[in-house]
């Protein structure tokens, strides 16, 4: 789910487009089979009893547990993506109401990286970027590949801060 041509400005080209770590997924799945298992050890357990309603009610809590322990979550990380173009640094989220964050590289002064110990294990990690704004810096958190990422934005930085000094200089 890359940066839709229609928000791309002139010239602009999408270098990576990433998401979350899958790991930000294992609570809701473990959530998932733990409801599933419950609700059909208990649907099982009543059956020999013959009420309906009692079943039926653990149906429906087991997905209602299930839309909000898992669905959401899941979706929430399909919906969330960092796109890396060659100009900028786009942050999309949002389920019913798409919202996100630009910074040009061009206003990029610092960019760093986090990882802790289950993050070195997984191979992801929090890439922090500080901006020439008032606001705080971006942190996008749990990045796949995360030295790789932390390359390409770097060599991009330094490529559009070289660019804008030349420009200068003419």
């Amino acid at each position: 789910m890359s940066l839709p041509r229609k928000l791309m400005i002139d010239g602009e080209q999408t270098v990576a487009t990433t998401r979350t770590h899958v790991k930000v997924l294992f609570l809701p799945f473990l959530i998932l089979l733990v409801v599933c298992v419950a609700a059909g050890f208990l649907i099982a357990k009543i059956g020999d009893q013959g009420d309906n309603v009692v079943g039926w009610v653990i149906v429906a809590l087991a997905l209602i547990l299930i839309l909000w322990g898992s669905l959401l979550p899941f979706l929430k990380w399909l919906t969330w993506t960092y796109t890396l173009t060659n100009k900028r640094i786009v942050e999309q989220k949002g389920l019913l109401t798409r919202t996100g964050r630009v910074i040009p590289l061009s206003r990029v002064n610092d960019v760093a990286f986090e990882k802790n110990l289950n993050d070195r294990i997984l191979g992801c990690g929090t890439l922090i970027i500080h901006d020439a704004s008032e606001q705080a810096g971006l942190q996008l958190r749990d990045i796949p590949n995360i030295e790789a990422f932390h390359r390409t934005v770097t060599n991009l930085v330094f490529d559009q801060h070289d660019t804008t000094r030349n420009d200068e200089a003419i």
